[in-house]
């Protein structure tokens, strides 16, 4: 059983496993060609699963007609991934630790290109999503990418490693946009998983050659009910965030998700600290270093919801002139249908309630072009810089700066003009925040807990970032249908009753959500200030 964190000094426990006797198969001894050879593999392989998801997001509204009888609930090809992803990565993270790092990195991939090549031929909606579950264990890879950097690189790498393992190589968060805006424009979506499947089939004979096996292994079976009992309470939590909207928040019926989700955590807890062999230490989870971080992941993952939903949607809506001119043009059709005679366009206006300042009509390559590919390439650089900097002057530091941004950007993009060049360069900023942040995250993480016990860990961070979004994504959904836009027409001088333009929302809604999301950063920041870890140079694993 796993000791809680501790400083360098304090005696080790002798049911800890210690890693200056055993081995793991770090790469001591290896060129910097062959250990960079080994971390770019690792990376390329993880990235599938943000690719993916910034993939099929765009294609929804092309993946909608092949199932006709599912209507709005098309958006769960996009849930369905997220809830099991995080549900099951704190299991997949405790099997690695058990079973083989490698093993299970393959496992996952070897699942998610079989989910591919089912929804690249599935008409069959049930078929479909069972597919999405199967390439959500994907989500799993960057938790075990963690351990695999940790055991196998050098120690002076570790902390650039796992900067670079967060923020990627560049093809999810560059070229997934450019290559989805293509698919989607282009070609049928099954060429998505298609593209996707070949690509997983690519990676995995190089994972096989190139990548070692950590030699690492705990010793111990994996307590079954403790891992039901998290992933079921996450699911249903999860559920309850993503869906509450849809079904309504009070609805008894609704409630009875984020209830039974909250029983099975707490009961995961208790049962936790009474087993012999829990799948993660308890101590260990509410200990300051580890509990710090999770919160701190939480609040964080507010801004991250808000802001890659509202971003891409405020962009790709037409601007308020030419959704007033649609629906005058629109009238004139009707009236001229119902009377047989045409109207002068004069003699119908329009007026948008509340009004709307943005929206550029942008398609998704468009998008991807004009903002998201500087963020994009902004996070890459800044997550190695972290790893850098984390191994100077540690992690905390980096954090800070991080949050700073966050807050800084929450509220600019709440009280700036909402223009693309500001969304331009506020999404820079926060480009250069987030890359700083998906680095420091699981260098403190690594930094926090005993070897044996960083899969589950960093499953557990990958579920409370898991929960951020959601929330954040909850928050700013109340807000905008909270906001809706009615077109109040009039014609020939006589008011008609006001139509409600569905998909676009008062710019209200999403300021709100930017001010909440604002705030839970500021509260990230301020569990960050006050963190007394991480103020020391990262070490690559030996703080605990």
């Amino acid at each position: 059983m796993s000791t809680i964190p501790r400083d360098p000094a304090t005696t080790e426990s002798p049911g800890a496993v210690s890693e200056s006797v055993d081995d793991t198969g770090r790469l001591d001894g290896a060129s910097r060609g062959r250990i960079f050879a080994v971390l770019a593999v690792i990376v390329l392989f993880t990235e599938v699963a943000p690719m993916q998801y910034t993939i099929v997001a765009a294609a929804l509204q092309k993946i909608a007609p092949t199932f006709p009888g599912v209507g709005a609930n098309i958006n769960w090809a996009i849930i369905v991934f997220g809830l099991i992803g995080a549900a099951a990565s704190p299991l997949i993270g405790k099997m690695s630790d058990v079973w083989g790092k490698k093993r299970m990195f393959l496992v996952c991939g070897v699942l998610f290109m079989l989910g591919c090549l089912l929804d690249a031929v599935t008409s069959n909606w049930a078929l479909f999503l069972i597919g999405r579950g199967l390439q959500a264990t994907a989500i799993a890879t960057a938790v075990i990418a963690y351990g695999l950097i940790r055991d196998l690189l050098p120690r002076k790498y570790v902390p650039l490693g796992l900067g670079i393992t967060a923020t990627g190589l560049g093809l999810s968060a560059i070229a997934g946009p450019l290559l989805g805006g293509f698919l989607v424009d282009n070609y049928s979506w099954r060429a998505i998983f298609w593209c996707l499947a070949g690509f997983t089939l690519l990676m995995l004979p190089l994972v096989w050659f190139v990548v070692p096996e950590s030699k690492l292994r705990v010793p111990e079976r994996i307590d079954i009910l403790g891992a039901v009992l998290l992933s079921a309470g996450a699911g249903l939590t999860l559920i309850y965030l993503d869906k509450g909207h849809d079904w309504g928040w009070s609805r008894p019926t609704t409630l009875a998700w984020l209830v039974a989700g909250l029983a099975l955590l707490a009961l995961f807890v208790v049962i936790e600290t009474r087993v012999s062999r829990p799948i993660m230490d308890m101590r260990l989870l509410f200990h300051p270093r580890v509990a710090l971080v999770l919160a701190g992941a939480l609040f964080a993952s507010f801004l991250i919801g808000v802001q890659s939903y509202a971003l891409g949607y405020m962009t790709q809506t037409p601007d308020q002139a030419t959704v007033t001119a649609g629906v005058q043009q629109a009238t004139l059709a009707q009236i001229q249908q119902q009377t047989g005679h045409p109207m002068p366009p004069e003699a119908v206006q329009v007026l948008l309630d509340p009004g709307y300042s943005y929206g550029n009509g942008y398609t998704l390559l468009e998008f991807a072009v004009r903002i998201a590919l500087l963020q994009a390439v902004l996070a890459m650089l800044c997550g190695a810089l972290a790893g850098v900097l984390a191994r100077k002057i540690g992690a905390r530091i980096p954090l800070i700066a991080a949050l700073a941004l966050f807050v800084g950007a929450g509220v600019c993009y709440a009280v700036l003009p909402h223009t693309w060049v500001v969304f331009l360069w506020v999404s820079a900023a926060f480009g250069i925040g987030f890359g700083f942040y998906y680095a420091a995250m699981p260098i403190l993480m690594v930094e926090a807990v005993p070897q044996e016990q960083q899969g589950i860990s960093l499953g557990m961070l990958g579920v409370m970032q898991s929960m951020g979004v959601a929330i954040g994504l909850a928050i700013v959904t109340a807000f905008l249908h909270a906001s809706p836009m009615r077109a109040l027409v009039t014609v020939a001088g006589q008011p008609a009753p006001p139509n409600p333009i569905p998909g676009i929302f008062g710019d209200r809604g999403y300021e709100l959500g930017f001010w909440v999301a604002a705030g839970a950063s500021a509260l990230a920041l301020l569990i960050a200030l006050v963190m007394r870890h991480g103020r020391t140079p990262a070490t690559g694993g030996t703080a605990y």
